[in-house]
């Protein structure tokens, strides 16, 4: 497998959503500010939303895909494949219309269980968000078959539509506000039902791609079979493993309830800008890298297998490191640049910067344990990294409860970063425990050049962003000019270091440009 290459189809295509994601969050701020509907639908889209995060990167992927990719036949046939992905969809369509139709009917004791005492007291607030969340839940149905349709195109390398699909999403909830942009409920129900049509159009194409590579899949009964089980076995720890991230964001609509209007929306837009290279780089990687570690572990390859987890770390580490610097350093200018206008305030912006700056603390970590885990699903060990997940988890949630009251928004993010590098480190540890992974010299070599770049660039950043610290006050024009220019410099100042000291592989970069070919082996 081509792993720069195929990382770099998922990034790329991922990046377009993910841009598409920031049209979204730009209009949205300037169309509903940081006020109490703003708040409700982030609430309503949250619960669905990460619940879509952890289907689509996390369990599906990690147990479908290797159990998958075990049925496709040497000679390429792919009935036994087509018939376990029958199976599965029997099993998961009907579960899925059961337990929305459940929600649906609990939602005041779903909305009542996760917000805090001062939205349940509220009998107006609390009406909208659970009116909101039913409009939003069924989503779940459409996603959760998109994650199957995603596993099959993956795992036969095809990647360009799963990657692309998450942007029709965002298409359907821009047109939502610009159809309704009068602010306030009216638009806040838009949106809600704009995350429905972007559902259906993801399921559509995603269906109509898997059909175009040959596999035209049946409605049958549902039927628990082996292999089904097999799935769900492996599923369950996969999504606590694999989602510990997203599965903290649920906790953080507890927490958020009780603070100020618009905390939900400083922390979904400081999200937003973690987002972009945790899936740009981490989940990319991560889904090209477990179909690729599985084969060399089925075939008794345990070098080749870690050798693949040396080399994606590597390319993970260049590109998010950077982007870690970056964002502490020029969080606010960032924000301001982005999000400011409309009734979306100075004041609120600037509250968004802080919020990001402390959540990125942790992207390196959350990079890792995307790279990290694959190393224990390949071999079927899904208990190890729900185990470890869980209990950091329960760490950051018991740094929330000691600390939210004395500081407020800004422990929800610290909390969360603390708790994945405890997580990221405890897999490494016992991957290397266990003879399967380590950071071998070339390794560590090249992960400290990396930081000295990343270091040089903080500080071109810094200088630069008081340089142009009165364009930053300026109008729109001028803001995304010296945002553009501060980061153009330092990104190019950084490649520039990193391609002379060595802290990048040079083939890798010759590949993307069509000058080399591509081996797996250092």
């Amino acid at each position: 497998m081509n792993l720069v290459k195929a990382g770099g189809t998922i990034g790329g295509l991922t990046f377009v959503s993910r841009i598409l994601g920031f049209v979204r969050e730009m209009v949205f701020s300037r169309v509903m500010g940081a006020s109490a509907a703003a708040d409700l639908f982030v609430f309503a889209f949250t619960i669905p939303n990460q619940l879509r995060r952890l289907l689509g990167e996390g369990a599906f992927s990690q147990g479908f895909v290797p159990l998958f990719a075990r049925l496709v036949g040497k000679d390429g046939d792919l009935d036994d494949a087509k018939r376990f992905a029958e199976e599965v969809q029997a099993v998961f369509l009907p579960a899925l219309i059961l337990i929305t139709a459940i929600f649906a009917i609990g939602m005041p004791f779903v909305v009542a269980a996760i917000a805090d005492e001062s939205w349940r007291e509220d009998p107006v607030i609390f009406g909208q968000a659970v009116e909101l969340t039913r409009i939003t839940f069924p989503y779940l149905i459409f996603i959760a078959l998109v994650s199957l349709f995603s596993g099959i195109l993956n795992s036969l390398s095809r990647f360009a539509v799963a990657a692309f699909a998450p942007a029709l999403l965002n298409v359907a909830l821009v047109g939502a506000l610009l159809l309704f942009d009068q602010g306030g409920l009216v638009t806040a129900r838009a949106m809600a039902w704009g995350v429905i049509a972007g559902g259906v159009i993801q399921l559509a194409t995603l269906v109509l791609a898997t059909r175009h590579a040959g596999l035209k899949l049946k409605l049958l009964p549902p039927r628990m079979t082996p292999r089904v089980k097999e799935l769900l076995k492996l599923m369950v720890p996969a999504t606590i493993a694999a989602g510990g991230y997203y599965i903290s964001q649920l906790f953080y609509l507890k927490f958020a309830t009780r603070l100020p209007d618009g905390s939900l929306v400083y922390l979904s837009q400081a999200d937003r800008l973690n987002q972009l290279p945790l899936a740009l780089i981490g989940s990319a990687i991560g889904v090209a890298i477990l179909p690729a570690i599985s084969r060399h572990i089925g075939a008794a390859e345990v070098k080749q297998a870690s050798n693949v987890q040396s080399r994606a770390t590597e390319l993970a580490m260049l590109l998010t490191l950077p982007a870690t610097i970056a964002l502490i350093t020029i969080a606010e200018p960032v924000m301001t640049t982005l999000f400011e206008g409309g009734r979306f305030s100075e004041e609120d912006a600037a509250m968004s910067g802080r919020v990001l700056s402390y959540m990125v603390l942790g992207l390196p970590a959350y990079v890792m344990i995307k790279i990290l885990a694959p190393g224990f699903f390949a071999r079927k060990d899904m208990k190890t990294p729900a185990i470890i997940t869980m209990s950091t988890l329960g760490l950051a949630v018991a740094i929330w409860f000691a600390f939210i009251d004395e500081m407020g928004i800004i422990i929800l993010p610290i909390g969360t970063a603390i708790a994945a590098w405890i997580n990221a480190l405890t897999l490494y540890a016992l991957l290397h425990h266990r003879g399967h992974f380590s950071f071998e010299p070339w390794l560590v070599t090249r992960l400290l050049k990396q930081l000295l770049c990343a270091g040089v660039m903080a500080a071109i950043l810094y200088y630069l962003s008081g340089v142009f610290a009165e364009w930053f006050a300026a109008d729109g024009l001028r803001k995304a000019a010296s945002l553009g220019l501060t980061c153009g410099v330092g990104g190019s100042a950084y490649l520039a270091l990193a391609w002379i000291i060595g802290a990048m592989d040079k083939k890798d970069i010759l590949l993307l440009l069509g000058k080399s070919k591509f081996k797996e082996s250092k």
